[in-house]
């Protein structure tokens, strides 16, 4: 297979892997009764910790209504709560509850230890070589994204 050929094929995996991601986000928030944009909003709060909402607004691209709204529904479902920030009593920060812990071991860490142990099969050279690459490829999509932004907002 020439160079040009396993770009085209890396290019196709990687819009496999994103269609899968996408199908098992879908079947995760059918499961738990949320929808794609409260499961972002819960992987930000297991990911970063307390959150004000103006910094989920921001993380999410929301509007601080539709913010509002999203960490209601978290809230209704167990999965987040608010409370005053200790250190800023002004600040309300939304908090991932145990419940929400318990999913994440439920349904996500089962997929990280599958991952993990698929990557047992690569040397050190090769980790980093995946490493690099991923990284790249986040980098790319990033720029992309502002790029397609800039084009969008200049409509």
């Amino acid at each position: 297979m020439s160079k040009e050929e396993q770009i085209g094929a890396i290019g196709q995996q990687l819009r496999l892997l994103q269609q899968s991601f996408d199908t098992f986000d879908e079947t995760a928030a059918a499961h738990l009764g949320l929808n794609r944009t409260d499961m972002r909003c819960l992987d930000i709060l297991l990911g970063r910790g307390p959150s004000a909402a103006g910094e989920l607004s921001a993380a999410l691209r929301l509007s601080p209504a539709a913010t509002t709204t999203v960490i209601d529904r978290l809230v209704r479902a167990g999965f987040a709560t608010r409370a005053q920030d200790p250190d800023n009593r002004r600040r309300v920060l939304v908090t991932a509850t145990d419940a929400a812990r318990a999913v994440d071991a439920e349904l996500f860490l089962p997929v990280a230890e599958a991952g993990g142990q698929a990557l047992t099969r690569y040397d050190e050279a090769s980790l980093a070589l995946i490493l690099d690459f991923l990284q790249t490829a986040f980098d790319v999509h990033q720029e992309q994204t502002r790029l397609l932004a800039e084009r969008s907002s200049g409509d």
